[in-house]
């Protein structure tokens, strides 16, 4: 019989990366993805906004739930200068993006939440890698484009698949990028009370 006291995980987001790297830290967990409104605030900085996304999307979860349900969410953006770059609208968008993006060093940043059903714990982190890029043609764009794989990306690429092409080196945490670091996470989680597996 289960441990009434044992808390219960909720990640709030469908991403198939965010549930490979919590399964990887051997936690048992259910998937209930947030459904609220990602836009930015006017005049909204970076970190603020991601923080902000990942509390909301905890915080919608939770709401359906009581002690001892702990919801992670998660939001993960692309920043190139002073701009945002979100998930590309179609193929065409998403070349436009990665067209910025190679030959350049942008930022990634990721806020991960943890909220509690009664409310009791409200934690965030967020966390900043900077990832460096060769030069490419828009041909080679469109060809890696045409795979699919950016279409659902912040930055139209991912880090862990076929985009690594363009990346020449990231600084600070490859997970991150992914969209969930994971030594931050698992700190956060061992506060609520789990026991994350060490890689």
């Amino acid at each position: 019989m289960a441990n009434l006291d044992t808390p219960v995980l909720v990640l709030a987001s469908g991403s198939p990366r965010r549930k490979r790297l919590l399964e990887a830290m051997g936690l048992t967990f259910t998937i209930q993805p947030a459904d609220i409104c990602e836009d930015a605030l006017p005049a909204e900085a970076p970190r603020a906004l991601v923080e902000r996304l990942a509390l909301a999307k905890a915080g919608a979860v939770a709401a359906g739930h009581v002690h001892p349900t702990v919801v992670l969410g998660s939001d993960t953006i692309v920043v190139l200068g002073e701009d945002v770059l979100g998930k590309p609208r179609d193929a065409e968008h998403a070349v436009e993006l990665l067209g910025r993006l190679v030959g350049q060093t942008h930022q990634v940043l990721t806020g991960v939440a943890l909220v509690s059903g009664d409310g009791s714990l409200r934690k965030v982190v967020c966390v900043e890698s900077r990832v460096v890029m060769r030069p490419a043609e828009e041909d080679e764009l469109r060809s890696y484009v045409a795979t699919g794989e950016p279409l659902d990306k912040a930055g139209a690429y991912a880090l862990q698949g076929e985009g690594r092409r363009f990346v020449v080196r990231v600084e600070g945490s490859e997970t991150n990028v992914i969209g969930l670091p994971v030594d931050e996470t698992r700190a956060l989680l061992r506060e609520a009370g789990f026991d994350p597996l060490l890689p």
